[in-house]
C-alpha cells in the first residue's frame, strides 16, 4: 500500500519542522534548558535533512531508511525530554515537546520510505 507522504513531501517537512524548532523558544518564551534542547535539535537535524538522499537534500548522503530510523529514534527521544532536562512544569515547552513527537510518529508511519526520491 502506498504512503500518502512522498520522499519530497517528507524533506520539505524536515525543513519546516527545523524553522518551526528553531522559532519557537523565542515565540513561546522558553526556559533555557528547552531553548539549549530546540538549538541543539535545529543544529543536528538541519544538517541530517541535507544530507539526506531525498528531493530537497543538498548533499545527499545518508539513505532514506536511515532517515527513517533516525526519527523513529526521535519519536522515543523526544517526549522524554521535559522531564530529563527539566522543563516539563513549564507548559508551552513541554507541550511544544510533546507535539512535535505526534508530528515525527504521524509524519513518520505516512511517509513511503520505499519510493523513488525523485
Amino acid at each position: 500500500m502506498r504512503k500518502p507522504i512522498s520522499p519530497r513531501l517528507h524533506s520539505v517537512l524536515d525543513y519546516v519542522s527545523a524553522a518551526a524548532v528553531a522559532a519557537a523558544p523565542k515565540l513561546l518564551d522558553f526556559p533555557r534548558s528547552a531553548t539549549r534542547a530546540c538549538e541543539t535539535f535545529t543544529g543536528l537535524y538541519t544538517p541530517f535533512a541535507a544530507l539526506t538522499k531525498s528531493p530537497a537534500g543538498v548533499k545527499p548522503k545518508i539513505p532514506l531508511r536511515v532517515h527513517r530510523n533516525a526519527d523513529i529514534a526521535l519519536a522515543v527521544l523526544l517526549p522524554v525530554l521535559p522531564w530529563a532536562l527539566g522543563f516539563a512544569r513549564h507548559r508551552a515547552a513541554r507541550n511544544f515537546f510533546l507535539a512535535l513527537t505526534a508530528v515525527t510518529v504521524v509524519v513518520t508511519a505516512l511517509t513511503d520510505w520505499d519510493a523513488e526520491p525523485a
